[in-house]
């Protein structure tokens, strides 16, 4: 197994030395606003092994928190690239970053306890851009999908570009629909299973999580702040049922198997 987080007694700073943040130096267009990409480590993986987070997990030769952001690097529309993790974290994702990102100006951002708070914390650390308009799309992605496709990202951006936010997902035709009697109602036409990386129009949602911390309100995903404070009406995208995601050790199994046998290439 590769390293577990080290849990650092010194403060660390809120984001990598500035030498190693230099998202503008991604762009392909000069000038064009760019989509940011942030992946998200958040919770502990006991399914595994008390207190080590799945992110740091080992997938042919490299960690969850590394394919997940090399997933995204991959793809064009990406500008600046955050990592958000929880603060006693930091010193393993810097050493992680610095031996398996291959050069990749990674952000790092310091998390806090739930998901909605390290995603308005991400969206923080991007205000600046996003009100100047060099980031006009945010894609949030779990680092426990490694495989996540280029496709299938520039896929989301594209749809949230046009109509303000975009969530892949698949037809989930092995689950039913019941009432509050537990009577089994109909087909169960378009469940979906939602996946990751989803995106969203940036001054919307950055606006939407903001009113959220002001209300108290904390919702269940990414979703419900952007339903309950903003006009956003997002679509869904066709998922990819290689982009799974790593719950359990038999899935760490089935990611190798993918890998191995699809000859899939590291981004």
């Amino acid at each position: 197994m590769d390293e577990a987080p080290n849990h650092s007694s010194a403060d660390p700073p809120s984001a990598l030395p500035a030498e190693t943040m230099d998202p503008l130096s991604r762009e392909r267009v000069p000038g064009s606003p760019h989509a940011a990409g942030v992946v998200l480590v958040s919770g502990e993986s006991t399914a595994f092994a008390p207190g080590l987070h799945k992110a740091y997990l080992p997938l042919l030769g490299r960690s969850l928190m590394s394919w997940a952001l090399r997933a995204l690097a991959a793809t064009k529309e990406i500008g600046p690239l955050l990592l958000v993790v929880p603060p006693e974290d930091y010193q393993t994702a810097r050493r992680l970053v610095a031996r398996e990102a291959d050069g990749l100006p990674v952000e790092i951002v310091l998390g806090r306890e739930t998901r909605q708070e390290s995603q308005l914390l991400a969206l923080r650390h991007l205000a600046g851009r996003i009100d100047t308009g060099a980031v006009d799309v945010v894609v949030i992605h779990d680092v426990t999908r490694p495989l996540a496709s280029s496709t299938l990202t520039a896929g989301v951006i594209h749809a949230a570009r046009m109509f303000g936010g975009a969530i892949p997902g698949l037809l989930a035709d092995d689950l039913v629909k019941a009432d509050a009697d537990d009577m089994v109602i109909g087909s169960p036409q378009r469940l979906l299973r939602p996946q990751t990386p989803q995106a969203f129009e940036a001054r919307s949602m950055l606006a939407a999580f903001e009113a959220a911390a002001r209300d108290s309100f904390v919702g269940a995903d990414t979703m419900s702040c952007i339903t309950r404070f903003s006009s956003v009406k997002s679509r869904w995208v066709t998922g990819d049922t290689l982009n799974l995601e790593i719950t359990h050790p038999q899935d760490l199994f089935r990611a190798e198997h993918l890998l191995t046998s699809t000859g899939y290439v590291l981004p």
